[in-house]
């Protein structure tokens, strides 16, 4: 396992992550987490706005599935503009 973490591959993509450079690769790893976190905050959603009216497991299940349904395409287009922008 330290040899996986110590490799340089994963040291430079780690470094371009955290250093806000965009290529396609650092594109899907925002893309992943942005999906999984308006995952969790549509479930929090959900269970807040409909959890006593249909029970809260299925109000966080439904808010789950479609908070990406706003975000993934919003977050594909400011990547676009990051990544337009940056050649200026």
């Amino acid at each position: 396992m330290r040899d996986i973490l110590t490799t340089q591959n994963l040291m430079n993509f780690l470094t371009s992550l955290a250093d806000g450079d965009l290529n396609i690769a650092t594109e899907l790893v925002w893309l992943i987490i942005a999906a999984a976190l308006s995952m969790v905050g549509g479930a929090i959603g959900g269970m807040l706005l409909a959890g006593k009216d249909i029970g809260y497991q299925f109000s966080a299940m439904l808010g789950a599935l479609f908070a990406p349904a706003g975000v993934i395409p919003a977050i594909l287009l400011g990547l676009a503009a990051l990544n337009f922008l940056t050649n200026y």
